[in-house]
């Protein structure tokens, strides 16, 4: 039996944009090739491999044959491999960025977020900073689409290809209410209770997480996609919701708010990681941003047994 052919890289980036699109026209857009040039270097790539990648027939779209499934992880590796070389020799040519871009979960503590920026304006004081402060899914939107070279996400980037992470902390979060609220006067509250009172949740303003609900326990919900909007509405007594623990603790001492005892919502510990794209690794001064962010976050220290998010 003869061996299979040495396939190029360029043969290997066709098929992968294949899969990746779902076409052959699609992966001609995202590579700016013309379809009879995707063709073409698909077949040849069968002719190198000696197997069929792709069943053709009776569907609209390519569908990955055994061999081709087989195939694929292997090309991904290699892919993987190519890119983390480029990355490499990337940070070696590059010098001090004169911008950089920061995205961070509005759920990051503000005081931790003002320490590592003022130390990063002592730092670095050539280098301008942009920072976008988003929820849920669009910290890790903006880092995928190249508007942001760094994220502090929440854990919803735990799921996506492409991306480097790195453990960089936690908060704590807790179900709160005005004390008028009627949840706030229920002692102990029943399970159940919440429910028929408005939870007021954070929405994503990104389709990462569309369709997908994080500690909703009520049917009725008021959905914002502003973490101050959702605190000045709490205060409001309009609803309950959760809140990071240390964006709520003043409140919580003056008595605006309360900490509700919920045995079917206790709260639970928001982890954050930092976050880059595999194939455009952080330059100096985000490298340092990276670096300061992961060592504050060492330091947290969720309460035992407080339940993941």
């Amino acid at each position: 039996m003869a061996n299979p052919g040495t396939p190029t890289f360029d043969q290997l980036r066709l098929f992968l944009a294949v899969v990746e699109t779902g076409s052959f026209g699609g992966a001609g857009r995202k590579l700016n090739r013309a379809v009879s040039v995707v063709s073409y270097g698909i077949a040849n790539l069968e002719a190198q491999l000696g197997v069929t990648l792709f069943d053709r027939e009776g569907t609209r779209k390519p569908q990955l044959t055994t061999a081709g499934r087989a195939v694929l992880a292997e090309a991904r590796t290699i892919s993987g491999g190519v890119d983390s070389l480029r990355a490499k020799v990337k940070g070696l040519l590059d010098g001090l960025e004169a911008e950089v871009s920061l995205a961070v979960d509005v759920m990051l503590p503000a005081a931790r977020l003002g320490a590592v920026l003022r130390a990063f304006r002592t730092a670095f004081p050539t280098v301008a900073l942009r920072l976008h402060v988003e929820a849920l899914g669009a910290v890790t939107a903006l880092v995928l689409d190249g508007r942001a070279g760094l994220g502090l996400s929440g854990p919803l980037a735990t799921d996506v290809d492409g991306i480097e992470r790195i453990v960089a902390g936690s908060v704590q979060m807790v179900p709160v209410a005005a004390p008028d609220h009627p949840l706030a006067r229920i002692h102990p509250l029943p399970p159940g209770a919440a429910r028929d009172h408005i939870q007021l949740v954070l929405t994503d303003r990104s389709p990462i997480s569309a369709g997908r609900d994080f500690a909703v326990q009520s049917p009725r919900t008021w959905r914002l996609a502003d973490l101050g909007a959702k605190h000045a509405l709490l205060r409001e007594g309009i609803g309950w919701g959760n809140m990071p623990l240390p964006m709520i603790e003043a409140d919580l001492v003056e008595g605006s708010l309360v900490r509700l005892v919920m045995p079917d919502d206790p709260g639970g510990i928001y982890r954050f990681c930092a976050i880059h794209r595999r194939d455009a690794p952080p330059g100096p001064a985000l490298s340092w941003l990276l670096d300061r962010f992961v060592e504050s976050g060492a330091e947290d220290t969720p309460p035992v047994g407080t339940a993941e998010l």
